[in-house]
């Protein structure tokens, strides 16, 4: 399965621009748009679901 990409509505802002994408129906994955070498981070749903909660919370900040 060939990842589908999509850029942060955020990117362009001076934290840092990141994409996202999903690999599968329980799999997330993103990347630094700039440094796309650097590898990705994947999470399963309850991590990913955790991860988008803490963000829109402010307790995680990108």
């Amino acid at each position: 399965m060939k990842a589908n990409w999509h850029k942060s509505t955020y990117s362009g802002a001076s934290n840092g621009c990141i994409e996202h994408t999903k690999l599968s129906a329980d799999q997330r994955a993103i990347r630094d748009t700039k440094n796309r070498e650097f590898g990705t981070l994947v999470f399963d749903s309850t991590a990913w679901r955790a991860f988008i909660d803490g963000i829109n919370s402010g307790i995680l900040q990108i």
